[in-house]
């Protein structure tokens, strides 16, 4: 299975920032009535950059693009990097109640310095085996770890799925990833796979009911058989008598 190069093309996005001053939880909410949103830029080796956001920049970012793993060129006004730094999402947080951006970490990256990521799994066709013959459809690994310069992470790996049949499955090793990437994982591990149609069991009993017994069907007796049967035990009755 080989990934389409148009897996690979890397966005560089711009998001433009401030330098933040407003420190504690108070000061941090105020922020956030005005349209900004706190944040923190980290980067291995020095210390952390605390800045803020609009609000509606970082939001329009998000719904053009796909952030995952992608390459931010955080712009800060008055900052020392007059090229903007480098950085990816490290982690956003939401209010839990209403879904609204809290804060956000960046990550301060080196371009020519290969990352660790996991790039999400895309499936492409429908597979013979659950088209044909109702097999499901078993997605084992939903991500992929790989090495990489940041600027070959990939967007997606994208696997034809439509060959497989009941009992197929594609491993690492059948995939065809570019040079660039180095996979983290073993070349035996499942990513998919095609398994039979589920059996239909019969129900059983519910909690503290007992099966059913089968009814016993007794054969009647034949008429002339059962008067014979009548007589004898009236005949049977006098006797004692």
């Amino acid at each position: 299975t080989k990934i389409s190069e148009r897996e690979y093309t890397m966005d560089e996005l711009l998001l433009e920032a401030q330098l933040r001053e407003e420190i504690g939880k108070n000061k941090s909410k105020a922020l956030r009535h005005k349209g900004l949103i706190p944040a923190v830029v980290y980067s291995d080796g020095k210390e952390s950059l605390a800045i803020k956001v609009w609000r509606s920049d970082l939001i329009k970012l998000i719904h053009q693009h796909q952030i995952e793993n992608a390459i931010i060129t955080l712009k800060v006004k008055d900052d020392k990097k007059k090229s903007g730094r480098p950085c990816m999402i490290k982690e956003m947080q939401h209010d839990p109640v209403k879904g609204d951006i809290l804060h956000i970490d960046l990550h301060e990256i080196s371009l020519t310095k290969a990352l660790k990521v996991n790039v999400p799994v895309t499936t492409k066709g429908e597979a013979v085996g659950v088209k044909s013959d109702g097999g499901s459809l078993e997605h084992i690994l939903w991500e992929i770890e790989v090495e990489c310069l940041p600027t070959d992470i990939p967007k997606s790996i994208e696997v034809d799925i439509s060959h497989l049949k009941i009992g197929d499955a594609i491993h690492i090793k059948d995939i065809q990833f570019p040079p660039k990437l180095k996979v983290l994982h073993e070349p035996d591990v499942i990513v998919l796979s095609v398994a039979e149609p589920m059996k239909e069991e019969a129900a059983a009993p519910a909690e503290g009911e007992a099966p059913a017994e089968p009814e016993v069907i007794r054969e009647k007796k034949p008429e002339a058989e059962e008067g014979k049967e009548a007589e004898g035990k009236e005949k049977e009755s006098k006797e004692k008598k």
